[in-house]
């Protein structure tokens, strides 16, 4: 199965900043050796038989240069009961290899999943029973501290995320904090609204703009953090126009269907105002007909 943008997500933040999985640990009550540096390890705990056997992603915490403790992080959208074997294998060998205790860090995305998840693994010998340490919707803190959201960009985008919900007081405050941080954040550092812009297909900046009395023009779209690292994406990626792309990554995040004709009508044009007209109505249509009108 092909890996998907909700399974992604975290892996990316975390390949971005090690160390958040600390974070996430101390979250669900984990105690964490005091280390001088989180770094990415191998994923890969391939043994010698044709099996493969591959982590999400692998965390090593280090003082004075040497592992302190090892991290294998697994996202679960939903419970699959053959990790109940592969699981152990992941800690067994990282053990082995880095030569320093291993913790297995699983994140869920809702609350069912992870209570499935959390539920004990009996390897067999007297005592020795695996307990998945389990991270949940409610062990994600809600960022709405804007200093804090500019000092941890990688947390406060998991938090909205999580919370970002323009429906609710709370799920706006948790989205204003985003957007403040980001436009706050010195430039060259990520801001990942690409990232959570694509991940909240309710969003809709112009309402969210009415909402915190923000009024969303062409102007302001092309400028706003959500829209500009959309533009900036695209052309990171070496696409002809940014805009284009961020016309499409607009639709796609409101979840709405563009079919091929109008996503190769999007790409084909040069007209930098049309551009600009389109992401500002990709911001409120209800259709790709209306993008057009």
């Amino acid at each position: 199965m092909s890996p998907t943008l909700e399974h992604e997500y975290l892996i990316e933040l975390v390949r971005n900043r090690p160390s958040l999985v600390a974070t996430l640990l101390a979250e669900v009550g984990v105690a964490v050796p005091a280390f001088d540096r989180a770094r990415l390890g191998t994923c890969d705990f391939t043994n010698c038989r044709p099996t493969e056997y591959r982590a999400d992603s692998v965390v090593l915490l280090d003082r004075e240069g040497n592992p302190v403790r090892a991290v294998v992080l697994e996202v679960q959208r939903q419970y699959d009961k053959r990790k109940t074997w592969s699981w152990p294998v992941y800690l067994s060998t990282l053990r082995a290899i880095e030569e320093c205790p291993v913790v297995l860090l699983v994140f869920c995305q809702d609350e069912k999943t992870a209570k499935d998840c959390a539920e004990p693994i009996d390897m067999g010998h007297p005592d020795w029973v695996l307990r998945p340490i389990v991270a949940g919707p409610r062990d994600i803190p809600r960022v709405t501290d804007i200093e804090q959201a500019c000092d941890d960009a990688e947390l406060t985008a998991l938090s909205t995320i999580m919370y970002g919900d323009p429906q609710t007081p709370e799920g706006i405050e948790v989205l204003r904090t985003f957007v403040e941080a980001a436009a706050l954040r010195p430039k060259g550092q990520p801001s990942y609204a690409q990232l959570v812009f694509a991940l909240l297909p309710k969003f809709n900046l112009a309402q969210f703009g009415k909402e915190i009395g923000m009024e969303v023009t062409v102007e302001d779209a092309m400028v706003h953090p959500l829209i500009r690292e959309c533009v900036e994406y695209g052309e990171a990626k070496g696409e002809a126009k940014g805009e284009a792309k961020a016309v499409l990554m607009i639709l796609d995040g409101r979840n709405i269907q563009a079919p091929f004709e109008a996503r190769r009508r999007i790409l084909a044009c040069t007209d930098q105002e049309a551009l600009k007209t389109w992401i500002n109505r990709a911001l409120v249509v209800t259709s790709v007909d209306e993008l057009f009108d």
